[in-house]
Protein backbone atom coordinates (compact mmCIF):
# COMPACT_ATOMS: atom_id res chain seq x y z
CA UNK A 1 0.00 0.00 0.00
CA UNK A 2 1.98 2.98 -0.97
CA UNK A 3 2.02 6.76 0.18
CA UNK A 4 0.32 9.56 -0.59
CA UNK A 5 2.79 12.76 -0.93
CA UNK A 6 1.95 15.23 1.05
CA UNK A 7 0.46 19.02 0.74
CA UNK A 8 1.82 22.49 1.48
CA UNK A 9 -0.90 23.83 3.69
CA UNK A 10 -0.01 27.63 2.69
CA UNK A 11 -0.12 27.21 -1.21
CA UNK A 12 -3.15 25.48 -1.11
CA UNK A 13 -4.95 28.23 1.25
CA UNK A 14 -3.66 30.95 -1.15
CA UNK A 15 -4.87 28.56 -4.03
CA UNK A 16 -8.26 28.53 -2.24
CA UNK A 17 -8.40 32.67 -1.85
CA UNK A 18 -7.60 32.95 -5.54
CA UNK A 19 -10.47 30.50 -6.54
CA UNK A 20 -13.02 32.59 -4.02
CA UNK A 21 -11.74 35.54 -5.46
CA UNK A 22 -12.28 34.41 -8.56
CA UNK A 23 -15.84 32.96 -8.01
CA UNK A 24 -17.31 36.36 -6.36
CA UNK A 25 -17.92 38.17 -9.35
CA UNK A 26 -18.92 34.89 -11.40
CA UNK A 27 -21.44 34.51 -8.45
CA UNK A 28 -22.47 38.55 -8.62
CA UNK A 29 -23.39 38.24 -12.51
CA UNK A 30 -25.34 34.86 -11.51
CA UNK A 31 -27.16 37.01 -9.11
CA UNK A 32 -28.12 40.09 -11.24
CA UNK A 33 -28.95 37.78 -14.12
CA UNK A 34 -31.40 35.71 -12.49
CA UNK A 35 -34.65 36.30 -14.63
CA UNK A 36 -37.11 35.19 -11.92
CA UNK A 37 -36.43 35.33 -8.15
CA UNK A 38 -39.88 33.62 -6.98
CA UNK A 39 -38.84 30.56 -9.16
CA UNK A 40 -38.24 27.15 -7.60
CA UNK A 41 -34.18 26.83 -6.48
CA UNK A 42 -32.20 23.66 -6.42
CA UNK A 43 -33.29 23.51 -2.49
CA UNK A 44 -36.59 22.40 -2.29
CA UNK A 45 -37.79 24.92 0.60
CA UNK A 46 -36.16 28.21 -1.06
CA UNK A 47 -36.86 30.12 -3.76
CA UNK A 48 -33.74 31.32 -5.94
CA UNK A 49 -34.26 34.64 -4.68
CA UNK A 50 -34.08 33.14 -0.59
CA UNK A 51 -30.76 31.04 -2.01
CA UNK A 52 -29.40 34.72 -2.42
CA UNK A 53 -30.73 35.74 0.80
CA UNK A 54 -28.47 32.83 2.02
CA UNK A 55 -25.43 33.13 0.81
CA UNK A 56 -25.40 37.19 1.17
CA UNK A 57 -25.83 36.09 5.31
CA UNK A 58 -22.84 33.35 4.94
CA UNK A 59 -21.10 36.01 3.80
CA UNK A 60 -21.86 37.98 6.67
CA UNK A 61 -21.68 35.77 9.21
CA UNK A 62 -17.34 34.76 7.93
CA UNK A 63 -16.74 38.38 7.13
CA UNK A 64 -18.25 39.19 11.14
CA UNK A 65 -16.12 36.46 12.64
CA UNK A 66 -12.38 37.24 11.08
CA UNK A 67 -12.90 41.31 11.09
CA UNK A 68 -13.49 42.34 14.33
CA UNK A 69 -10.35 44.58 14.21
CA UNK A 70 -12.70 46.60 11.75
CA UNK A 71 -16.06 46.76 13.17
CA UNK A 72 -17.05 50.08 11.72
CA UNK A 73 -16.81 48.78 8.14
CA UNK A 74 -19.67 46.29 9.17
CA UNK A 75 -23.08 47.50 9.17
CA UNK A 76 -24.62 45.90 11.66
CA UNK A 77 -23.60 43.11 14.31
CA UNK A 78 -24.52 39.59 14.92
CA UNK A 79 -25.79 38.62 18.17
CA UNK A 80 -25.49 34.74 18.41
CA UNK A 81 -27.05 34.33 21.16
CA UNK A 82 -30.74 35.61 19.68
CA UNK A 83 -30.29 33.29 16.91
CA UNK A 84 -28.54 29.78 17.63
CA UNK A 85 -30.36 27.29 19.87
CA UNK A 86 -29.24 26.26 23.03
CA UNK A 87 -25.94 24.85 23.69
CA UNK A 88 -27.15 21.40 23.72
CA UNK A 89 -28.70 21.31 20.46
CA UNK A 90 -27.47 19.56 17.41
CA UNK A 91 -25.61 20.27 14.63
CA UNK A 92 -28.59 19.78 12.56
CA UNK A 93 -30.44 22.04 14.78
CA UNK A 94 -27.58 24.88 14.60
CA UNK A 95 -27.30 24.87 11.26
CA UNK A 96 -31.17 25.02 10.26
CA UNK A 97 -31.76 27.76 12.91
CA UNK A 98 -28.92 29.99 11.04
CA UNK A 99 -30.24 29.38 7.72
CA UNK A 100 -33.68 30.48 8.78
CA UNK A 101 -32.49 33.27 10.40
CA UNK A 102 -30.34 34.23 7.13
CA UNK A 103 -33.37 34.52 5.17
CA UNK A 104 -35.06 37.19 7.99
CA UNK A 105 -31.67 39.11 7.56
CA UNK A 106 -32.04 39.54 3.88
CA UNK A 107 -35.49 38.08 2.08
CA UNK A 108 -37.45 41.63 2.78
CA UNK A 109 -37.59 44.34 0.06
CA UNK A 110 -34.64 45.94 1.74
CA UNK A 111 -32.28 43.76 0.57
CA UNK A 112 -33.22 43.11 -2.97
CA UNK A 113 -29.33 43.00 -4.22
CA UNK A 114 -27.80 40.66 -2.32
CA UNK A 115 -24.99 40.56 -4.49
CA UNK A 116 -23.99 43.26 -3.96
CA UNK A 117 -23.69 42.50 -0.52
CA UNK A 118 -22.06 39.59 -1.77
CA UNK A 119 -19.01 41.64 -3.92
CA UNK A 120 -18.70 43.96 -0.87
CA UNK A 121 -18.05 41.26 1.69
CA UNK A 122 -16.05 38.79 -0.73
CA UNK A 123 -13.27 41.70 -1.19
CA UNK A 124 -13.45 42.66 2.30
CA UNK A 125 -12.96 38.87 3.67
CA UNK A 126 -10.19 38.64 1.51
CA UNK A 127 -8.02 41.79 2.64
CA UNK A 128 -8.85 41.36 6.06
CA UNK A 129 -7.33 37.53 5.85
CA UNK A 130 -4.28 38.40 4.07
CA UNK A 131 -1.18 37.20 5.14
CA UNK A 132 -2.51 35.42 7.73
CA UNK A 133 -1.48 31.78 8.30
CA UNK A 134 -3.79 29.13 7.17
CA UNK A 135 -4.25 27.33 10.97
CA UNK A 136 -5.49 30.49 12.72
CA UNK A 137 -8.35 29.29 14.76
CA UNK A 138 -11.77 31.09 14.25
CA UNK A 139 -14.70 31.12 16.50
CA UNK A 140 -17.53 29.92 14.76
CA UNK A 141 -20.32 29.38 16.94
CA UNK A 142 -23.12 27.98 14.65
CA UNK A 143 -21.14 24.87 14.71
CA UNK A 144 -21.41 24.25 18.47
CA UNK A 145 -20.82 26.48 21.58
CA UNK A 146 -17.02 27.77 21.85
CA UNK A 147 -16.44 25.84 18.32
CA UNK A 148 -13.25 26.92 16.66
CA UNK A 149 -12.38 25.94 13.33
CA UNK A 150 -9.33 27.39 11.10
CA UNK A 151 -9.32 30.26 8.55
CA UNK A 152 -8.10 27.60 5.93
CA UNK A 153 -11.57 25.32 6.84
CA UNK A 154 -13.46 28.81 6.89
CA UNK A 155 -12.46 30.01 3.33
CA UNK A 156 -12.57 26.81 2.01
CA UNK A 157 -16.35 26.67 3.67
CA UNK A 158 -16.88 30.44 1.76
CA UNK A 159 -15.73 28.71 -1.17
CA UNK A 160 -17.97 25.35 -1.12
CA UNK A 161 -20.73 27.70 -0.52
CA UNK A 162 -20.56 30.04 -2.78
CA UNK A 163 -19.93 27.09 -5.68
CA UNK A 164 -23.11 24.96 -4.22
CA UNK A 165 -25.20 27.61 -3.65
CA UNK A 166 -24.44 29.17 -6.96
CA UNK A 167 -25.40 26.05 -8.59
CA UNK A 168 -28.79 25.85 -6.83
CA UNK A 169 -29.75 29.58 -8.68
CA UNK A 170 -28.74 28.68 -11.17
CA UNK A 171 -30.96 25.27 -11.60
CA UNK A 172 -33.73 27.52 -10.51
CA UNK A 173 -33.00 30.18 -12.90
CA UNK A 174 -31.75 28.09 -15.97
CA UNK A 175 -28.86 29.62 -16.44
CA UNK A 176 -25.24 27.66 -16.49
CA UNK A 177 -23.24 27.09 -13.60
CA UNK A 178 -19.97 25.05 -14.19
CA UNK A 179 -18.21 23.87 -10.75
CA UNK A 180 -14.52 23.16 -11.99
CA UNK A 181 -12.80 20.04 -10.79
CA UNK A 182 -9.63 22.47 -9.52
CA UNK A 183 -12.20 23.98 -6.95
CA UNK A 184 -14.22 21.20 -5.97
CA UNK A 185 -10.96 19.65 -4.73
CA UNK A 186 -9.76 22.58 -2.99
CA UNK A 187 -12.92 22.44 -1.33
CA UNK A 188 -12.73 19.10 -0.26
CA UNK A 189 -9.24 19.24 0.91
CA UNK A 190 -9.70 22.43 3.08
CA UNK A 191 -12.95 22.11 4.93
CA UNK A 192 -14.43 18.37 4.25
CA UNK A 193 -11.85 17.15 7.03
CA UNK A 194 -13.22 19.73 9.41
CA UNK A 195 -16.83 19.39 8.76
CA UNK A 196 -17.78 15.91 8.31
CA UNK A 197 -16.26 15.08 11.62
CA UNK A 198 -18.66 18.28 13.16
CA UNK A 199 -21.75 17.28 11.29
CA UNK A 200 -21.52 13.15 12.66
CA UNK A 201 -24.57 11.73 13.24
CA UNK A 202 -23.44 10.61 17.02
CA UNK A 203 -26.16 8.45 17.22
CA UNK A 204 -26.50 6.65 14.12
CA UNK A 205 -22.64 6.32 14.74
CA UNK A 206 -22.53 4.53 18.11
CA UNK A 207 -21.47 0.89 17.93
CA UNK A 208 -19.98 1.45 14.33
CA UNK A 209 -16.86 0.83 13.34
CA UNK A 210 -15.91 1.34 9.77
CA UNK A 211 -12.58 3.25 8.20
CA UNK A 212 -12.74 4.62 4.85
CA UNK A 213 -10.37 5.21 2.52
CA UNK A 214 -11.66 8.36 0.40
CA UNK A 215 -9.98 8.71 -2.65
CA UNK A 216 -10.48 12.20 -4.81
CA UNK A 217 -9.09 12.09 -8.28
CA UNK A 218 -6.29 14.17 -8.66
CA UNK A 219 -6.21 14.86 -5.18
CA UNK A 220 -6.86 15.00 -1.77
CA UNK A 221 -6.99 11.68 -0.35
CA UNK A 222 -8.74 11.45 3.25
CA UNK A 223 -8.67 8.37 5.83
CA UNK A 224 -12.53 8.57 7.22
CA UNK A 225 -12.86 6.67 10.73
CA UNK A 226 -15.74 6.39 12.27
CA UNK A 227 -15.12 4.37 15.83
CA UNK A 228 -18.72 4.27 18.11
CA UNK A 229 -19.97 7.87 17.89
CA UNK A 230 -16.84 9.69 17.34
CA UNK A 231 -15.14 10.36 13.48
CA UNK A 232 -11.62 11.33 12.61
CA UNK A 233 -10.57 12.86 9.30
CA UNK A 234 -6.95 12.44 8.25
CA UNK A 235 -5.63 14.03 5.28
CA UNK A 236 -2.53 12.01 3.00
CA UNK A 237 -2.50 9.29 6.24
CA UNK A 238 -0.19 6.50 7.07
CA UNK A 239 -1.07 3.63 5.21
CA UNK A 240 -3.67 1.47 7.01
CA UNK A 241 -5.93 -1.34 6.48
CA UNK A 242 -9.63 0.26 5.53
CA UNK A 243 -12.68 -1.88 5.43
CA UNK A 244 -14.18 0.51 2.05
CA UNK A 245 -12.30 2.46 -0.76
CA UNK A 246 -14.51 5.26 -2.26
CA UNK A 247 -13.02 7.10 -5.79
CA UNK A 248 -14.42 9.99 -7.14
CA UNK A 249 -14.31 12.74 -9.03
CA UNK A 250 -13.90 16.01 -7.49
CA UNK A 251 -17.05 17.79 -8.04
CA UNK A 252 -19.26 14.42 -8.21
CA UNK A 253 -18.16 13.61 -4.61
CA UNK A 254 -18.67 17.60 -3.75
CA UNK A 255 -22.35 17.49 -4.89
CA UNK A 256 -23.11 14.04 -3.56
CA UNK A 257 -21.53 15.13 -0.31
CA UNK A 258 -24.04 18.46 0.06
CA UNK A 259 -27.00 16.13 -1.62
CA UNK A 260 -26.87 18.00 -4.96
CA UNK A 261 -26.75 14.47 -6.58
CA UNK A 262 -28.34 10.90 -5.73
CA UNK A 263 -24.97 8.97 -4.86
CA UNK A 264 -26.78 5.74 -7.72
CA UNK A 265 -26.52 8.64 -10.48
CA UNK A 266 -22.73 9.69 -9.92
CA UNK A 267 -22.51 5.50 -9.71
CA UNK A 268 -24.25 5.08 -12.63
CA UNK A 269 -22.23 7.69 -14.73
CA UNK A 270 -18.81 6.16 -13.68
CA UNK A 271 -18.16 8.98 -11.66
CA UNK A 272 -18.03 7.64 -8.34
CA UNK A 273 -16.91 3.69 -7.39
CA UNK A 274 -16.57 1.85 -4.48
CA UNK A 275 -13.80 -0.64 -3.46
CA UNK A 276 -12.04 -2.80 -1.19
CA UNK A 277 -13.05 -6.15 1.45
CA UNK A 278 -16.20 -4.14 1.91
CA UNK A 279 -17.35 -2.08 -0.61
CA UNK A 280 -21.31 -1.64 -0.09
CA UNK A 281 -20.20 -0.23 3.11
CA UNK A 282 -19.94 3.28 1.17
CA UNK A 283 -23.59 4.19 1.28
CA UNK A 284 -23.03 3.96 4.69
CA UNK A 285 -20.71 7.54 4.93
CA UNK A 286 -23.69 9.52 3.85
CA UNK A 287 -25.98 8.00 6.42
CA UNK A 288 -23.48 8.65 9.15
CA UNK A 289 -22.98 12.45 8.08
CA UNK A 290 -25.73 14.64 8.93
CA UNK A 291 -27.66 17.43 6.87
CA UNK A 292 -29.93 20.03 7.83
Amino acid sequence: MGTVPGFDPVIEHEKTRAALRAVVPRLVRLLRDVPDPDASSGVPVWTVGDVGAHLAAVYLAYCSIVSAEEPAEFVESVEWDSVLPPGDASFTERIAAMNAKSIELFGGDEHVRPGDFIAERGVTFLRVTEGLAPDTPVSAPWYGEGATITLATVTGLMLSESLVHGLDIARGAGLPWPIGPDEARLVLGQSMPTMMALALDTAKAQGVSIAFDLRIKGGPRLAVVVEDGTMTVTRDAPPRTYDCTITAAPATFLLVSFRRTPIWKAIARGHMRAGGRRPWLAMRLGELVAGP
